[in-house]
């Protein structure tokens, strides 16, 4: 019997290395690569982008990466063009509507007092410019856009899985192992490495999901606390010196609003980054694969429910709980809640989103170049000039370049995931997302590629076959798209009140009448009445003993106030509505999906020969012993040699 083999005595890793102050970092060094550079001009931001450059550069993933980001982008297009074509048809409506027409000549409808900051009754027709304005948002193309970007968000996803396809079988890696590479990587790091066996602890597992609800609630926490700055905020600006915010306070209490909820964005970015490596910490993932895709999914929920808690709470509970003119729900008994814009909650959203979407996208790209190029700057100062000959120089130049880490390009798909949601899930209250999606993308490439390239050490190369769990993620976000825009249009919009209005209260509820708009009337009969003798909020107005009565958006009985007939016709039409366009726009995208094939038949058929090939030599080397002469085997194309049998 065999001596077993002798033991190797420990080594050390090179992080055991570091530890120990031996050696300081280890990075690849940048090489000249003229493609490359010519991609991270600004001039060629319209030009294809040298996928195959990039992958011999810094490795499949990142050439994943940017092919994804690419492919993005160009599908944005269509999206982009749509949507401002929904936006600007408001324009056609911006003077002709029926309803903006009898909203800007009710000069004898005055308007309830909408809260603390409005002591006085107001016209009607003084709404007139935000009634147009809502139009552009709020119009009869908001559904069909809807259905459109659900089926966009299904045809991206199919077509980029086909793109993803061919691009790894040209790398040669449509079969590779993952999991395999990992595991001869760590044995190549430390033979003596055992294997780490799959484990599932029920215990931890509860506790990661208890720890991950927790933070989820103080996420939604947080959403109230802006309820409660927006209601504080509308007190303050009323008493401001500046008559302009006295007279604009809705419009200020929702666009500062929208920047603290930036703010708030911004801090709790990094909080959610924190928690969710400690939520990994926690579970002991096995492999590093493993690890990166479980603080992806925890990372991108707590940041969804980070970026969308508020816009969620203004789509669809904003003004829905404030009861009615005098009997208001007040915070702490004192201040009254925060309500709907007079021309309709729509105006609210999307005014949030264009203000979010904004500063995100222009804030971002800029700290995101500044931020590098600023601290390389001052490291290069404080450096002074490098001497000793261009080898070494060059190493120093490397070495004071921005740290990079192995989550570095986590970041940059984190960026894209939060800007696919907002372009898609709440859509239907701003179609111009896509567009400014697709600016703040062209922008973004040339951005990432000079930071990679100019600003920051050079990523260690990382093989990939496709983007891992950030697809899982696309098609998650797909779902929502459907859910949250369905819901939109029924319960924030003015759709569905107009539809039910023109074929069940209004003139043409019998048929068409010549020369008459089947929405004559609608603003009589979306107006609630509330008499003012009945007024019993703990706030004098001004002008009340003119005034009889005035008008509220809402369907209640003007005898006792209760919600009315019209209200739970409402409410079933929208319920009824949500379900049948869920549907609908899911079966158009499991029919798309089903209609486009993940893997061209190309592939497939490519992929096929290959495996006739190995198993054909296979059989053939296995099959000839020694001294027999050899003859090459059949190709995948060649006639067979054998017949059929009936058995």
């Amino acid at each position: 019997m065999a001596p077993p083999p002798p033991s190797r005595p420990p080594r050390d890793t090179f992080n055991d290395l570091v530890k120990e102050g031996v050696f300081e970092i280890s990075f690849p060094l940048h090489k000249e690569d003229k493609a490359l550079q010519r991609w991270a001009q600004w001039r060629s931001i319209f030009c294809k982008q040298p996928i195959d450059d990039i992958r011999d550069y810094f490795g499949e993933k990142v050439a994943l990466y940017f092919a994804w980001l690419g492919w993005y982008t160009t599908m944005l297009v269509p999206a982009a063009v749509v949507g401002l074509v929904v936006f600007l048809s408001g324009f056609s409506l911006f003077t002709s509507s029926q309803i903006s027409k009898e909203i800007c000549e009710a000069h004898d409808v005055l308007l309830c007092p909408r809260g603390d900051h409005g002591r006085t009754f107001q016209r009607l027709s003084d709404t007139c410019t935000f009634a147009k304005l809502t139009h552009l948002f709020d119009n009869e193309g908001t559904v069909l856009f809807a259905i459109f970007m659900a089926l966009w968000a299904t045809v991206f996803l199919e077509i980029w899985k086909r793109r993803r396809a061919r691009v790894v079988l040209h790398w040669d890696l449509y079969g590779w192992d993952e999991e395999q590479e990992e595991m001869a990587l760590e044995l190549v790091s430390c033979p003596e490495q055992k294997l780490r066996l799959h484990q599932h602890s029920f215990l931890r597992s509860a506790a990661v999901l208890l720890l991950a609800l927790l933070v989820i609630c103080f996420i939604i926490g947080l959403a109230h606390f802006l309820v409660v700055y927006r209601v504080l905020a509308a007190a303050l600006f009323r008493s401001s010196p500046w008559p302009f915010l006295e007279e604009q306070v809705t419009t200020a209490v929702v666009a500062t609003g929208a920047v603290v909820h930036y703010v708030t964005i911004v801090m709790m970015t990094k909080i959610n980054r924190y928690v969710a490596q400690k939520l990994c910490d926690l579970e002991q993932p096995r492999t590093l694969r493993e690890r990166e895709r479980k603080f992806t999914v925890r990372f991108f929920v707590l940041q969804f429910f980070t970026h969308f808690s508020s816009l969620i709470y203004i789509a669809f509970i904003l003004g829905r709980i404030n009861g009615h003119p005098g009997r208001t729900v007040r915070l702490a008994g004192q201040w009254k809640l925060e309500e709907c814009h007079p021309s309709g909650c729509m105006m609210d959203l999307s005014v949030q989103m264009a203000v979010i979407m904004g500063l995100k996208q222009t804030l971002s790209n800029c700290m995101e170049y500044l931020g590098p190029w600023l601290a390389l700057r001052l490291r290069l100062w404080r450096r002074g000039c490098a001497r000793g000959d261009a080898v070494l120089r060059e190493w120093q130049r490397n070495y004071l370049l921005n740290s990079v880490h192995i989550f570095s390009l986590f970041d940059e798909f984190m960026e894209m995931m939060i800007q696919y949601g907002f372009t898609t899930i709440f859509v239907a209250a701003f179609p111009l997302a896509p567009l400014l999606a697709l600016l703040s993308n062209l922008v973004e490439i040339r951005l990432d590629a000079i930071k990679m390239l100019r600003l920051q050490r050079r990523l260690v190369p990382r093989k990939a076959k496709d983007i891992g769990t950030w697809l899982q993620l696309l098609e998650a976000i797909g779902v929502l798209t459907v859910i949250t825009n369905g819901a939109v249009i029924a319960f924030t919009s003015e759709f569905i009140p107009r539809v039910v209005y023109k074929y069940r209260y209004g003139p043409c509820q019998h048929g068409a009448q010549p020369g008459v708009n089947c929405l004559t009337g609608y603003v009589n009969h979306s107006l609630s009445v509330f008499y003012t003798k009945d007024l019993r909020d703990p706030v004098q107005l001004e002008g009340l003993e003119n005034v009889t009565e005035c008008r509220y958006r809402d369907y209640r009985n003007a005898s006792d106030y209760n919600l009315s007939e019209q209200f739970w016709v409402l409410l079933a039409i929208r319920l009824a509505f949500v379900i049948v366009f869920q549907h609908v726009a899911l079966c158009i995208k499991f029919i798309a999906a089903w209609l486009v094939p993940d893997v061209p038949q190309s592939v497939k058929n490519k992929v096929l020969e290959e495996k006739y090939e190995r198993l054909l030599a296979k059989m053939w080397f296995r099959g000839q012993g020694p001294g027999e002469a050899r003859s090459s085997p059949a190709t995948p194309h060649s006639s067979p040699s054998c017949r059929s049998t009936d058995v």
